[in-house]
């Protein structure tokens, strides 16, 4: 009998402090580069998005390169 084991996938967050950011913004925060989005290398909601200026609210997620983040609020 073969078993997998998958490691369960950490989402980091990224604070803000408005009602919401632009996926572009947020990257940033994120220290990656908006070519990443134009090339069709990030996924929001699980979708694939080209919108530099889509706008993220708390609790959205966004992921690429194997890595999901997700929008908080910050207190």
């Amino acid at each position: 009998m073969k078993v997998t084991v998958t490691k369960k996938e950490s989402v980091s967050p990224v604070y803000i402090g408005t009602d919401y950011i632009k996926l572009q913004d947020a990257m940033k925060l994120a220290n990656e580069a908006k070519a990443l989005i134009q090339e069709g290398q990030v996924e929001v909601a699980g979708e694939v998005c080209t919108m530099r200026g889509k706008k993220l609210y708390p609790g959205d997620a966004f992921r690429f390169q194997g890595k999901t983040y997700r929008i908080e609020k910050q207190v």
